[in-house]
């Protein structure tokens, strides 16, 4: 099977704005996500997919191919779509530009998982979640059935504890698709659910796509940045090491 990876990246974050080329340690923290994903000997190809001049420039001056993407998309699917109506491929790989710490054995395994899994639609990774994360709408939660397929992602905390009988999983940002899956997505208007939530992924369950989630259950240090309190942390954390 060919699998293209693909990091959707774009300047215009209402919460962190420009945040792809925030420094991180000496670097933009899309350069942290190319890396890692180079690392993943399953990827064939690797590009970062962008509607801005100055990632582009940024991006290739590091060594990545980059496919300049219409400035249209509303979300890091729609730019994967793009990139796969011009690049044929069995799997697709969307790896979010914001995820510096997800590392290549991890984004490994979500490939991984959907090639060995024929009743996958999509793929992706979860991990417990701490009780801070738990209430925090910034911090996506997931609930799966017995077959480690997702039956929904809210930002509220879910499931609801009455009796606590479970560990609540956080989602992280990476999907692996089917090529058919993928170009179906694009198809349609956004879902009530997805708008409602401002979560892509709900629109494939919304659609009836299968979801099989990776977890694992004992991850290295992850962090999305999505704030500018998360992007400090990123900045603790890499300093911290660096002093080490």
């Amino acid at each position: 099977m060919k699998v293209v990876g693909v990091i959707p990246a774009r300047l215009e974050s209402k919460r962190l704005p420009g945040k792809p080329l925030l420094p991180l340690g000496g670097k933009p923290i899309i350069e942290w996500v190319w890396e890692n994903t180079k690392r993943v000997d399953l990827i064939d190809e690797l590009l970062i997919a962008t509607g801005s001049e100055e990632i582009k420039n940024r991006a290739e001056g590091f060594g990545a191919r980059v496919f300049l993407t219409s400035s249209a998309p509303r979300s890091g699917t729609e730019r994967v779509v793009e990139v796969a109506r011009s690049l044929p491929a069995d799997i697709y790989l969307n790896i979010q530009g914001d995820e510096p710490f997800l590392t290549g054995e991890l984004i490994g395994k979500v490939v991984k998982g959907l090639v060995n899994s024929p009743d996958a639609d999509v793929a992706t990774l979860a991990v417990p979640a701490t009780e801070e994360e738990y209430l925090n709408p910034n911090v996506v939660k997931l609930v799966l059935d017995e077959n480690g397929f997702a039956l929904y992602f809210s930002r509220s905390p879910i499931p609801y504890f009455r009796k606590k009988a479970c560990t609540p999983l956080k989602h992280i940002g990476i999907y692996a698709y089917r090529r058919d899956t993928l170009l179906s997505l694009a198809e349609g208007n956004i879902s009530p659910l997805a708008e409602a939530e401002s979560l892509e992924q709900l629109d494939f369950l919304f659609r009836g796509k299968r979801i099989l989630v990776v977890l694992e259950k004992t991850p290295p240090f992850l962090l999305g940045i999505d704030t500018q309190t998360d992007y400090q942390r990123a900045v603790d954390y890499v300093s911290s090491l660096q002093k080490d």
